[in-house]
């Protein structure tokens, strides 16, 4: 028997997935999937407005959308005002995922900064939470936080991967922390002490599909399908039943998005 989970983030992008989100849905749904949280971020606007359509077409799909850090650089007045438009709709639950990204540096720093603070901002002026990347970058999120006063909205830290002393931060921050299939390897030891750490009602889930395929299928694409792996391996780790580790899990992420959804 399949536990109800949400999967609070995933990327359903045609590229990604050739034979169509409709398709991946179905399979996340026969998982024990009850709502999808799909992110709409590229450098146009086409995965944004995918991810639109599936919220408002679908009781159980919620959008994001922003400017990836990646591609901070591809921002111009015209994407800015589409996605303002697009994140503007009751369907979209929050900003995101942005942040910054300074593994890959595909776009520059000073101009993935900028675009960050862009899109706080979005979000303050909209009342919606942020969704959180941040990589090789601690220090710098958390600072940009901090100074443009992001706790006035909150959010989720999207596919942790720091330390206990960047969550204790960011919980302060009244930002969440979702855990990946990341969690799932065995080189992830920093990331699995917090997930045994952080309070259980600050915990959400997540696959961020097509990327970071939790282990039994490390190596092969994600899909929503797989959260459940990621959510029992956490929930070992903390000693706790699947079964009450799903539901607080599912009422952090209703709680946080303000999902319209009955928490269990």
């Amino acid at each position: 028997m399949s536990v109800p989970l949400i999967d609070s983030h995933c990327h359903l992008d045609g590229e990604y997935f050739p034979e169509g989100p409709e398709a991946i849905l179905a399979r996340g749904r026969e998982s024990g999937v009850t709502h999808f949280v799909v992110i709409g971020v590229g450098q146009t606007t086409e995965a944004a407005r995918l991810a639109v359509h599936l919220s408002e077409t679908r009781d159980d799909v919620s959008a994001t959308v922003g400017m990836h850090p990646h591609d901070a650089s591809a921002l111009d007045e015209t994407i800015e005002g589409e996605l303002i438009e697009l994140a503007a709709r009751q369907s979209v639950v929050a900003v995101g995922e942005v942040g910054l990204d300074h593994h890959y540096m595909r776009s520059p720093a000073d101009r993935q900064e900028e675009v960050f603070r862009r899109m706080i901002d979005l979000a303050k002026r909209l009342h919606k939470p942020i969704v959180v990347h941040t990589r090789s970058a601690p220090e710098q999120t958390l600072r940009i936080l901090e100074e443009e006063g992001a706790d006035e909205v909150g959010g989720i830290i999207h596919c942790f991967s720091e330390d206990r002393a960047f969550a204790k931060r960011a919980l302060d921050l009244d930002f969440d922390v979702s855990f990946s299939g990341i969690v799932t390897f065995k080189s992830a030891k920093s990331i699995q002490d917090v997930a045994r750490w952080a309070p259980a009602d600050r915990i959400l889930v997540e696959t961020d599909a097509p990327y970071l395929t939790p282990v039994p299928h490390r190596g092969k694409r994600n899909e929503p399908a797989n959260v459940v792996h990621t959510a029992r391996y956490v929930a070992e780790l903390r000693g706790e039943a699947l079964e009450d580790f799903a539901a607080r899990t599912v009422a952090a992420t209703i709680k946080r998005l303000r999902l319209p959804l009955d928490a269990p």
